[in-house]
């Protein structure tokens, strides 16, 4: 009766021959090149690369593993290959404003020897400029100069000498003035012979002396206009041979950049400045530079001015560049501005400026995790500010707080940069729904599938994967039994025959681990017994709970029973999960029935250990109840429902059919086999419904049959839907093929309650009645019997009333 319900070995797994591959070992294969089963996440990254709109950037999304960020690599670094190098970046002093620095864009390759040109200019003037100095036409042109105001001020003071001689004085020139001396009887006299003169004498020589001092005054005047003349014809002579100096220095990189506005008026301004400055290029006397205090050293010239801070270089660059930020730090994504301590001081200057990630990736491409952005403070909300603007200001984090010390802020720079982040389902769904400028941002979406369709061509396209990896990692060539032993474990890994795994992570750890053991086993090739041995030594390493959990069920610890009949108790099948390694367990579920209104109790959401999707699985218990056996008089019970010796939290609802069959076995007082484990979803019209890692459940509950004993009756229940899903292990098929084992598929409750009591369920007539004989004829009796008892003894209150 139950034969149409089970599968047959065949059906439980599908089987990669060997022989559809027509290699001896994967070295003589062609190594993968391309991108198996990402037809949709490649478009959108082509299509995002494509955009030149500053909105469209890339988010990338899906699971761990799938190679997502190899494959972004590839297609960004083939993509800008063909595009244009950007231009290099340069920061220079700004003359009028030295905390805010230039930034000059320069052709490709161009940055370090217009630097480097600029340094060999600086060190040249050290030497031309005191030659120039020194040389005979600037020593001739001086003298000339100097001869002629010396001979001005020579006739000035004569002049001067003779007007005082009209007045009987005479006029003697001290360091910092002009003497008068009177005159008697043609001789000077001193103070003391001045006091013993008339008075008359006295109060004409006062009266020309006071005519002559301001005769002095006014020729004073005049010989400081001839001074200032006089320094300002030196000044224009030392500026006119230094300009020359500079013109020839800087002319050659003038003509070499001549296309480069900026540069051009850079090295104007650098032309004016060591002009205007050329002093700092004269070596001064050591004596007066020596300072007095032996702690401290002389202050040596300060040619950083002049200096070219290359921020970019794109020299070594083939076409656009392409940077993966691994640490996006707010100063290793935007630039920072270093800072030198001196003598209790911090100091800075645009020499001092680093450009970051986004500023190296300008003209290209910038790939970053998103996790480890969010984990940066600021990081986010600049990067946004920098998109939308198409601008990068490089300051420092302080500003951004509004605490620090005043330090740089150099010119904007102009942003033209394909942001591509890497991140899971759960933050674009956040980003996308908390923040609003996300969708503006990032338009392009990548979604990465974790498994492919199965197909001769996906089963090629995995040997070629093989022998990429074995090429890059110099691993043994796979013979076509390791292939197929690969094949089969990307089958396994995402539970379906009809698809293949492309979570490549984890299949290139499983090539690596057989061919450590293939190695150790001093084999030439990888055939599938080490890839075999690579799956079973993997999971040693981790099942160690497993292992713990089963001696529970060996021991008696965790009662289960394999065989036998028992009513109102199911086995239900668990599984329990410890980072990616799962396996499963069975579960005692019992119900108990009686006469109530208070419906189904979930013992578990009682104790608030049960998850709102197990809450809503025996909720809709009630339903398919009240649906099957409440049409003409109502449910007049009450339900206990638990998993026994169950003592964490449980989610999930793929236990609800296992329920339901415990309360109808309750209600019917009909047995239920316990050799037969049972997972399923319900809905409320009795169909079962898929669930997930029905692998692990039937491997479970084989586990503990084997040890407790295969008697041949032992089994699982499974919905129908899962059918492709299942790659059990070949332990569980050989007993299948022995009959020691036995796997059924089912649609509705009703086939489960066949299979795990050996009765139909039953269907109603017209008057919704159903049969005598079948389980839930017996069910519709006892409810009834519940419902009639109810009756009377409201009668029987209601009188005593």
């Amino acid at each position: 009766m139950t034969k149409k319900f089970e599968l047959k070995a065949s059906d439980l797994r599908s089987i990669c021959d060997s022989k559809i591959f027509k290699f001896k070992n994967t070295s003589e294969i062609k190594p993968l090149d391309e991108v198996i089963g990402q037809q949709r996440a490649v478009q959108a990254i082509e299509f995002g690369l494509n955009m030149k709109d500053r909105s469209y950037n890339i988010f990338v999304t899906g699971m761990a593993g799938t190679g997502k960020s190899t494959i972004v690599r590839d297609l960004v670094t083939k993509h800008a290959k063909n595009q244009p190098t950007p231009h290099e970046w340069c920061l220079v002093n700004n003359f009028k404003d030295e905390f805010r620095p230039n930034a000059i864009a320069v052709s490709p390759g161009k940055s370090l020897s217009f630097c480097k040109k600029m340094n060999k200019v600086v060190e040249d003037l050290q030497k031309e400029l005191p030659k120039a100095l020194q040389s005979e036409t600037y020593l001739k042109g001086l003298s000339k100069i100097k001869k002629k105001y010396s001979e001005e001020s020579s006739n000035l003071f004569h002049q001067l000498e003779e007007f005082a001689a009209s007045r009987n004085l005479q006029i003697e020139q001290t360091e910092s003035d002009f003497q008068i001396v009177p005159v008697v009887n043609g001789k000077p006299i001193e103070p003391e012979a001045f006091v013993n003169l008339s008075e008359d004498q006295r109060l004409a020589i006062e009266e020309n002396m006071r005519i002559v001092q301001a005769e002095i005054d006014s020729k004073a005047l005049e010989i400081e206009k001839f001074d200032q003349a006089l320094h300002a014809d030196i000044e224009k002579i030392m500026d006119d041979v230094a300009l020359t100096v500079v013109k020839a220095r800087l002319n050659p990189l003038k003509t070499e950049f001549k296309d480069n506005k900026d540069i051009l008026e850079y090295l104007d301004t650098v032309q004016d400045d060591i002009v205007e400055n050329f002093n700092i290029f004269i070596p001064s006397d050591k004596s007066e530079t020596q300072p007095e205090n032996p702690w401290v050293q002389a202050q040596k010239p300060n040619f950083h001015p002049y200096q070219v801070n290359v921020l970019v270089d794109q020299e070594s660059t083939e076409g656009a560049p392409v940077i993966f930020e691994a640490n996006p730090t707010y100063y290793n994504v935007f630039g920072r501005i270093e800072k030198r301590a001196y003598m209790g001081t911090i100091n800075t200057d645009f020499t001092m400026v680093q450009a970051g990630s986004l500023l190296n990736a300008n003209g290209g491409c910038l790939i970053m995790e998103i996790e480890s952005v969010l984990m940066n403070p600021f990081v986010w909300e600049s990067l946004k500010r920098a998109l939308r603007t198409k601008s990068l200001q490089i300051e420092d984090i302080a500003e951004e707080t509004g605490f620090g010390t005043t330090s740089l802020k150099p010119q904007p720079i102009p942003l033209d940069v394909k942001v591509i982040l890497l991140g899971s389902y759960e933050t674009f769904e956040e980003l996308q729904n908390e923040d609003p400028q996300f969708n503006k941002t990032f338009k392009v979406r990548a979604d990465f599938d974790y498994e492919v369709e199965r197909t001769p061509q996906t089963i090629q396209q995995y040997a070629r994967f093989i022998a990429r990896v074995c090429k890059e990692e110099n691993l043994l060539p796979f013979t076509p039994t390791g292939a197929s032993a690969i094949v089969e474990y990307g089958e396994k890994y995402v539970s379906d025959k009809n698809k293949l795994s492309i979570r490549f992570g984890p299949l290139h750890g499983v090539l690596k681990e057989a061919d450590y053991w293939a190695k150790k086993y001093n084999a030439r090739e990888v055939s599938g017994k080490y890839v075999i041995k690579a799956f079973t030594e993997h999971r040693f390493r981790y099942n160690l709970y497993e292992e713990k959990i089963h001696e529970s069920y060996l021991n008696d610890q965790i009662i289960i029973d394999v065989d036998g009949e028992v009513v109102g108790q199911v086995n239900a099948l668990a599984v329990y999960q410890i980072g990616e390694f799962s396996f499963g367990r069975p579960a005692r579920i019992t119900a108990e029935t009686y006469m109530g209104k208070q419906g189904v109790i979930n013992i578990e959401r009682e104790a608030k250990l049960s998850g709102s999707t197990h809450d809503k699985g025996v909720l809709i218990l009630s339903g398919y109840l009240g649906r099957t056996f409440a049409q003409y008089y109502p449910l007049s019970l009450s339900i206990s429902i638990t998993f026994e010796q169950s003592y964490a939290g449980i989610d999930g609802d793929s236990a609800s059919s296992t329920e339901l069959y415990a309360i109808i076995s309750s209600l019917s007082d009909i047995p239920i086999k316990q050799g037969i484990a049972v997972t399923g979803s319900i809905n409320q019209k009795g169909q079962i419904q898929t669930i997930g890692d029905v692998n692990q459940k039937i491997e479970g509950f084989f586990e503990v049959c084997k040890e407790k004993g295969l008697t041949g009756k032992q089994g699982v229940i499974i919905p129908r839907a899962n059918k492709d899903n299942l790659m059990i292990k070949k332990e569980v098929i050989d007993a299948v093929k022995r009959k020691k084992f036995h796997i059924y598929q089912v649609s509705t409750v009703e086939e489960g309650i066949q299979i795990l009591t050996g009765i139909a369920a039953g269907k109603p007539d017209k008057n919704g009645n159903f049969p005598e004989g079948t389980v839930y004829g017996a069910v519709q009796q006892k409810l009834r019997t519940y419902f009639e008892r109810s009756l009377k003894l409201k009668k029987e209150l209601e009188a005593e009333a």
